[in-house]
């Protein structure tokens, strides 16, 4: 995705784009009804076309008029004072996915497009002298959009009140999460191989850019940086990746044996994070709704274990799938290095906050080990195992530090043991694995 692209869809994201397009299509419905009536008025035959008169009409569509942004207006306002209320327990998220969620764009766009339709209309009646002209299709059309808005508005109360819901939160969390981490890996291969960056005295003599500006790297174009360093001649490598905050003055890239031109034209810089290249803002905006929720304010460990939950869901997911290296090369000739997110890294931002903030609640601290259990079970990367094995016994110390119950104490004894099982299992399986593929090649086992 380049930086256009970036900027079409955060601005077909926003609140305001769907309504205002519906607006403006109404806008143009309205007159193209005027003259459609004006010039070839109303075939006979069509009865279900308005045949009333000019002060009917009138009345018609200011009555639809005045209801369509009145009930627009007051719905929507007691929706925002109950989200922000919700926001406190769920996080600031929850109004993201509000104003995101195109079915609340669409309720909304219907009702303001038919205040607007409708309006528009009301100043082409006219009654004055001898002209009368009532556009007989554009009230009809404004009752069918009246009728709409009913419609919509028991769709709207339904939907929002599933969407306050802290479960269908936690979901939305989830597919975010789940469809980065899609786009920030690959399928692995058995030949697969990890290309290797040049050690740090490679770069010791290049040219370093610093940032012209500050905010959140929202999107790193890695295109368009290899074809910049492939034109030039040049090996470039980044400092920061998607979701870091760049300071002002700072070193965000060394170009060997010189800089390309052009490499902020690769860089998009914003005053927030976004989903897409941000992996650890999906894995982060969940890990704050958990951490909310354990609170001392909040105290609720329930939606904590549903975020645990969805976490083991997602590492699962990556059993057979490879993080980039980070290393581009071009016609053989290495031009592009940057960081990218790996496996201990997204664990970190997965579990690290949820396990300073349950270490006191024996229902947290039990199933983060649970899902370790199972989550080592589906994975097969030894180093992954491992990462797992790190964090099972973390978790393990702070509950042992912070829980006083004989029996609760045990239970968590018993899941750590139980995660060191199937790690144990891991390992005789690649064991054997191995030797098979030795005897398979000929070789020897001893």
């Amino acid at each position: 995705m380049n930086r256009s692209l970036l900027r079409v869809r955060q601005i077909t994201q926003e609140f305001w784009f769907i309504p205002a397009v519906m607006t403006l299509l109404s806008l143009l419905l309205a007159e193209a009804g005027i003259k459609a009536e004006e010039s070839y008025g109303i075939p006979k035959g069509l009865y279900f076309v308005y045949a009333g008169g000019e002060t009917g009409s009138r009345s018609l569509l200011s009555a639809i008029a005045g209801s369509s942004i009145g009930v627009a207006g007051t719905v929507f306002s007691i929706t925002i004072a109950a989200l922000s209320y919700a926001a406190g327990s769920m996080g600031p998220r929850l109004l993201n996915n509000f104003t995101r969620d195109r079915g609340n764009q669409l309720t909304l766009g219907t009702f303001i497009s038919t205040f607007a339709f409708a309006l528009y209309t009301l100043r082409a009646v006219t009654g004055s002298g001898d002209v009368v002209f009532v556009p007989h299709y554009n009230v009809t059309f404004a009752l069918v959009a009246a009728i709409a808005c009913i419609g919509m508005l028991v769709y709207y109360l339904a939907h929002i009140t599933g969407a306050i819901n802290m479960t269908h939160v936690v979901n939305l969390l989830r597919d975010d999460l789940r469809d980065s981490l899609m786009k920030a890996t690959q399928q692995a291969e058995p030949d697969d191989g990890f290309a290797v960056a040049p050690p740090p005295a490679f770069w010791v003599n290049g040219e370093t850019l610093h940032a012209p500006s500050s905010g959140y790297l929202q999107l790193m174009d890695n295109d368009l940086l290899l074809r910049r360093a492939d034109e030039a001649g040049v090996t470039l490598l980044l400092h920061v990746r998607p979701g870091d905050y760049v300071f002002p003055n700072s070193m965000i890239a060394v170009g060997v044996p010189h800089l390309p031109e052009g490499v902020m034209d690769a860089l998009s810089l914003g005053n927030r994070r976004t989903v897409g290249q941000d992996l650890e803002y999906s894995v982060r905006q969940l890990a704050e709704v958990a951490a909310r929720a354990l609170s001392p304010g909040v105290n609720d460990p329930v939606t904590a274990i549903d975020v645990i939950d969805r976490f083991g869901d997602a590492l699962c997911s990556l059993q057979d799938r490879r993080w980039p290296d980070g290393v581009y090369y071009s016609d053989q000739q290495l031009r592009l290095v940057v960081p990218v997110t790996d496996f201990s890294g997204l664990t970190n931002s997965m579990f690290a906050m949820i396990r300073q903030y349950g270490k006191g609640s024996p229902s947290v601290v039990v199933r983060l080990l649970e899902v370790f259990r199972t989550t080592a079970s589906c994975l097969n990367d030894p180093e992954r195992r491992e990462v797992i094995r790190r964090h099972a016994e973390l978790v393990r110390e702070d509950g042992l530090a912070n829980i006083e119950n004989s029996g609760d104490r045990a239970d968590v004894e018993d899941r750590y043991r139980k995660v060191l099982d199937v790690l144990a299992e891991g390992q005789v399986a690649e064991i054997r694995q191995a030797s098979k593929q030795t005897v398979a090649q000929g070789g020897r086992v001893s």
